[in-house]
This record gives C-alpha cells, structure tokens and sequence, in this order.
C-alpha cells in the first residue's frame, strides 16, 4: 500500500478551464469594486500617499519593476515586507507597460 498524500490531485481538462473562468471573473468582479472606490474617493489623485487609497492600502502596492531574463519581475522589499509576502505565496498582477529600453 503507498502513501499518495503527497502527490498533486489531478484535475480533467475541462474542470480546470471552468475554474480558469470563475477566477477570472471573480478577478474583474474585483476589479470593477476598487474601481468604483477609487471614483467614489472623490481624489483628483486616487493613488497620491495621502489618498485613502493610496499605493500600500487595501492589501495591495503599486510600484514598478524591470523585466527580468526569462520574463521574471521582482516584488520590492517594502512591499512584500508590508504585505506579508514570502516565497511560495501566490500573488496577482496587473501589468501596464511603461517604458521600453530596445535598441
């Protein structure tokens, strides 16, 4: 008799899409909700520091970061720090290009 409590479950094909789907729109649920916040904040700038919703509130942080070899970005410091980050965690981006440095 073996011990399979280590080993991942595994999931068909099709259950995996539809929790794809439901994360996705739990994700833009999400979404459209910080946005109605950030219109109802009434700031002219809702991610100026003194903003209620300012860039390290609501159990996010806005920075930016330079794409790494093999496409990684790194989480500054005081931001994993403020959130309580650590390796193994799972996160959620937005990405929104900013600069391009190409030749």
């Amino acid at each position: 008799m073996t011990d399979d409590s280590d080993r991942t479950p595994w999931f068909p094909p099709a259950m995996f899409t539809e929790q794809m789907q439901e994360a996705g729109e739990q994700v833009a649920e999400s979404q459209q909700e910080l946005l109605q916040k950030m219109m109802q904040a009434g700031s002219s700038n809702p991610f100026d520091t003194g903003s209620a919703l300012g860039p390290m509130n609501m159990g996010t942080a806005t920075f930016k970061a330079r794409v790494q070899s093999g496409g990684r970005i790194s989480i500054p410091g005081p931001e994993r720090e403020a959130l309580d980050i650590e390796e193994g965690d799972i996160v959620q981006t937005i990405v929104v290009p900013v600069k391009r440095n190409r030749d």
